[in-house]
């Protein structure tokens, strides 16, 4: 076999049981080129080299779970699916010490390969990881700078002692606008709208700020009419 392909078939045959990752006794049969018994035979005439993070059979409800696995992992074990006894499984090092037991130029070789495949799966499991963690401290960060500029915020407003936030029921409409109002016109920067009911009477509170202040409008969805409405708007 060609080595991209070695590898590409020792990758499928490696999975992970009890936090570790191992190759299945009639795998490693099959890359070696030899008979599942075979394995098995050298394992029980050297047990003393193959401690049980070296080696383990199997439980039958392991077996059973790796078996109904997804699709990929159906078609690597349906060899073995008629199997009377749950398969012994061999971890990184239980492979190096089999090729040791067996010493043919083939299970050297592939044992080889296999010990390259174990190494490349970590590495890329340790990038994963690595990733998965900057991305979560880079979330902490931003989520400690999107905080401050919020107490900021909040601050800033209670020093004009105005209220921060309001609730305001289907009664409250003129409530509701005297307050959205003067938010609008206390804005000194920028102000930023969330809403996805925006119309001619949300620009006309718009059009209150000052001159110098931005206003960024997001909303799901920009009909004709409200495309119209805000270059208007903007013209003005």
């Amino acid at each position: 076999m060609e080595q991209n392909l070695i590898q590409s078939e020792i990758e499928s045959r490696i999975f992970t049981i009890r936090g570790m990752q191992i190759m299945l006794d009639s795998d490693l049969a099959e890359l070696y080129g030899t008979e599942t018994k075979f394995i098995n035979r050298a394992v029980s005439r050297n047990r003393d080299r193959f401690p049980a993070d070296f080696a383990f059979k199997l439980s039958n409800e392991e077996w059973s779970d790796l078996r109904c696995q997804n699709g990929t992992l159906k078609e690597t074990l349906s060899r073995g699916k008629h199997r009377k006894y749950s398969p012994v499984a061999f971890t990184e090092q239980g492979v190096a010490m089999l090729s040791a037991v067996l010493s043919t130029t083939v299970a050297i070789r592939i044992s080889v390969e296999i010990m390259r495949s174990f190494i490349e799966l970590r590495r890329r499991r340790s990038q994963s990881l690595n990733i998965i963690v900057k991305k979560i401290k880079e979330f902490d960060t931003w989520k400690e700078v999107a905080e401050q500029k919020f107490d900021a915020l909040f601050g800033a407003l209670s020093k004009n002692d105005f209220p921060s936030s309001g609730i305001f029921f289907n009664d409250q409409i003129f409530d509701a606008y005297v307050f959205s109002s003067d938010l609008i016109t206390k804005a000194k920067k920028s102000i930023i709208l969330i809403d996805n009911y925006i119309d001619e009477t949300t620009l006309l509170q718009l059009s209150k700020r000052n001159k110098k202040v931005r206003c960024t409008i997001y909303t799901e969805r920009i009909t004709d009419q409200l495309k119209l409405y805000l270059e208007k708007h903007n013209s003005q």
